[in-house]
């Protein structure tokens, strides 16, 4: 009998109480089947069931890990609440608790959590380069967002020795389509964008790096546009700069050298003389023959395809490939033969920039009998054999000479002699 009485006691300890008049007070429910839908990247509703519909509720959210009292909190009478202005890609954690009056609240809720939505990339040229969402977290990683990927190349174009990073971003749900070994047809809306930096000392990479410019082309109604991000000094930020611009850059290389250049930022004129062929814009790197090469072991392109990143073709051994001009198992002529390919080819092919002053085709693909590198021999050698400003080749996008690149060439034009 004792015990029943204990238990019955306590019962309504739990259950209810009394207020001054001696009334029981109802218990106020905590509530239940907590729910999020409408997850966008910066906003999401929340739902919940109650069973105090007089009641009014407490929602308190905030970063994953928080402590309660230092979230943000919101009163409302609904069973349904919108969150707005969250950070993209972020685990919040939410909290609710029940309002029945100013003296009879609810428990807690146990923690609820989601996930905002990783941002897509913007298609139209922004003032700041963290505006594109082409990077998460820290603009300086470089982290790449989920909606892209990196993409290299065999052969890469000479640039005063910067670093790059390779980015592609295809739209939800697209994919890079094959049309041979060159470009592939690249849908609308698809952005691409490369990244130069420099690190403070080839030996210690830890001692950081200098991004100096990120480049950008996007597909927009079928029409490649450019434009070009200058980063500032503090590496929070790139700005849209169409103008072009000149910086002194110093590092130290794999020797120890100290190495300093002043490096040149493309106007939007350059940009066009590089990548313009037959008036239209075109981009230059990411033919599937130069993408065509394994990485860690595992081709480029046969995980484009596994990803369904690359449609229309089936395997990698269905493209040609552009070999490593500095890959010593390859031929001499098929590493000059690329190395021209990627740093000339695109003002000397037909539509090139150079069309009408040269008579050069220097296409990889290109015959060497159709391609007039013997009859311009002497004048390829010279031309590339000092730098001056508007007058040595690479005519532009250069500030110096690439002796290895150099010495490729002129071992090769010996040979054909």
């Amino acid at each position: 009998m004792k015990n029943l009485f204990t238990l019955s006691l306590f019962a309504i300890l739990i259950f209810s109480c009394n207020n001054d008049d001696g009334d029981l007070v109802p218990v106020c429910d905590t509530v239940t089947n907590i729910s999020s839908n409408s997850i966008t990247d910066n906003s999401a509703t929340i739902n919940w069931l109650a069973a105090n519909t007089s009641a009014t509720y407490t929602v308190e959210y905030g970063v994953s890990g928080f402590i309660i009292g230092n979230g943000t909190t919101i009163s409302t009478s609904e069973t349904n609440i919108q969150l707005t202005d969250l950070v993209p890609n972020t685990t919040y954690d939410i909290y609710i608790q029940t309002i029945c009056s100013s003296s009879n609240t609810s428990l807690h809720t146990a923690v609820f959590s989601f996930t905002t939505l990783v941002p897509n990339v913007v298609t139209e040229f922004r003032t700041n380069l963290s505006e594109l969402n082409l990077f998460t977290g820290d603009l300086s990683e470089l982290n790449i967002t989920s909606k892209g990927f990196e993409y290299n190349l065999s052969t890469t174009l000479f640039s005063d020795y910067a670093h790059k990073q390779r980015i592609i971003a295809l739209p939800e749900g697209t994919s890079m389509e094959y049309d041979g070994d060159g470009l592939p047809i690249f849908p609308d809306n698809t952005v691409i964008a490369k990244t130069f930096y420099y690190n403070n000392d080839e030996r210690d990479l830890s001692l950081g790096r200098h991004i100096i410019e990120t480049r950008i082309l996007m597909k927009l109604n079928g029409t490649w546009e450019t434009g070009d991000y200058k980063w500032n000094d503090t590496q929070t930020e790139a700005i849209l700069d169409l103008g072009g611009s000149s910086l002194p850059v110093t590092w130290i290389d794999t020797e120890g050298n100290s190495n300093t250049t002043t490096y040149k930022i493309p106007s939007n004129t350059d940009c066009f003389t590089c990548h313009g062929n037959n008036d239209e814009i075109i981009p230059i790197g990411p033919k599937l023959r130069s993408m065509n090469f394994e990485i860690n072991g595992v081709n480029q392109l046969d995980q484009f395809i596994a990803n369904s990143q690359l449609t229309g073709v089936s395997h990698s051994g269905n493209v040609r490939s552009l070999p490593n001009w500095e890959d010593d198992n390859e031929s001499l002529e098929n590493r000059a033969r690329a190395y021209i390919d990627i740093n000339c080819a695109h003002c000397h092919i037909p539509g090139g920039s150079c069309e009408d002053e040269s008579t050069l085709n220097l296409a990889f693909e290109t015959r060497l009998e159709n391609s007039d590198i013997v009859e311009q021999s002497f004048s390829i050698d010279y031309r590339i054999s000092f730098y001056l400003d508007g007058i040595s080749m690479p005519y532009i996008g250069t500030s110096m000479m690439h002796t290895e690149g150099v010495a490729l060439i002129q071992s090769y034009l010996e040979t054909l002699e």
